[in-house]
């Protein structure tokens, strides 16, 4: 049970971020040394079971298959394949595997079943195991936590007010209704949010103070620095700093202090040195192996040598409690009817989404166009 926190207003929340650097981080640390083991950070490894072909238009997003870009689609893995990937994973230290979809939201149909085995799969292994497949209503989170799952990530990306200038087709409140659904399935909760994607410092703090005002605060925050990719609306972002990041990293820790904050996407831009500040600031958390869904991430052992270098331990699967309650959450998943839900699309237009599509349409055609000239 986490204990009461302090209430941050916008203002305190603006100022601490502003604070000078020293005097920030140190205050970080020193939290993140009352509520966790400083030389403990957790190794996860994040899977794309389903990659490509999503119909959002996130502009941050290889995935949206209205834009043009290099990623290579696959359909779902088989449990042969997640299985593989899994054990290897955990060989390599990770004692969580995050299992990603680009789906709009989880449909009640045959590919949500074989999830559900994916699922099953990797508890097996005695791993932690975390989905992020999309919006998710009661019915379908109590399935997933009746099949083992562990932790859903369902991240809030940005401010309630910067999210409409990011995503037109789906809405910040269905957001926080799936993370609703979670809580009440009795997983924990992964919800984080990505900086560098021109949104304002008042952006980030007012996504933290979404994020801290659940009750409970999710137990894990990913921070993302956006990976500009070629084809997405953001592809001529400039990389945030690593000073950045490690302001975020430490107001997340200070104010939601019993958080595990991971240290996610743009790794490959960061230095060790950058990274072990990260770390000073309360990341507790890093994805390894040599892709983030779709993104370039670090190699496995040149973090393992990271961790050797600046005296880190893996943190093993489970140390935080909150151990699969499979057999109560079979009843309960039982008990709940099924239902279509419909999510929300706010029907707003984003002129750079819509720009880069047309963009792609291009492409497709002169492609098309190309391949029959040359039959």
């Amino acid at each position: 049970m986490q204990e009461a926190t302090k209430i941050w207003t916008l203002e305190e929340t603006l100022a601490l971020y502003q604070r000078p650097l020293m005097d920030l981080i140190y205050e970080a640390a020193s939290v993140h040394r009352a509520h966790h083991d400083p030389n403990e950070v957790q190794i996860s490894t994040l899977l794309s079971i389903k990659t490509g072909g999503c119909p959002e238009d996130c502009a941050y997003c290889p995935q949206a298959a209205r834009y043009h870009t290099d990623i290579e689609t696959n359909d779902l893995l088989t449990v042969d394949q997640v299985r593989t990937a899994a054990t290897r994973a955990k060989s390599l230290g990770s004692s969580r595997l995050c299992m990603g979809a680009a789906w709009r939201n989880v449909e009640d149909n045959a590919d949500f079943d074989h999830v559900i085995e994916l699922v099953k799969t990797v508890r097996d292994l005695d791993m932690e195991v975390c989905c992020t497949l999309g919006m998710l209503t009661p019915h379908q989170a109590q399935r997933l936590a009746a099949a083992g799952l562990y932790a859903y990530n369902h991240n809030l990306d940005s401010s309630e007010d910067y999210y409409e200038e990011i995503i037109s087709t789906r809405g910040y409140q269905d957001r926080l209704e799936t993370l609703d659904n979670v809580r009440k399935a009795n997983l924990t909760v992964c919800s984080g949010g990505i900086i560098g994607m021109g949104e304002s410092v008042a952006d980030r703090c007012k996504m933290l103070l979404t994020l801290a005002s659940l009750r409970p605060q999710p137990e894990s925050v990913p921070i993302n620095a956006l990976v500009a990719v070629p084809g997405t609306p953001l592809e001529n972002q400039e990389p945030v700093s690593i000073w950045e990041m490690i302001r975020m990293i430490a107001v997340t820790r200070i104010v939601m202090p019993h958080t595990t904050i991971r240290l996610s996407a743009g790794r490959t831009e960061m230095s060790r040195e950058g990274q072990a500040l990260c770390f000073l600031a309360g990341a507790g958390s890093i994805f390894a192996g040599d892709k983030l869904l779709t993104t370039p991430n670090p190699d496995v052992f040149a973090d393992l040598e990271m961790f050797d270098l600046l005296g880190l331990r893996p943190k093993a699967p489970f140390a935080d409690g909150h151990l699969p309650q499979s057999g109560s959450a079979e009843e309960t998943a039982a008990a709940i009817e099924p239902h279509r839900k419909r999510w929300s699309r706010p029907g707003h237009t984003i002129e750079a989404n819509v720009q880069y599509a047309e963009i792609a349409k291009e492409k497709r055609r002169a492609t098309r166009q190309q391949g029959d000239t040359h039959q």
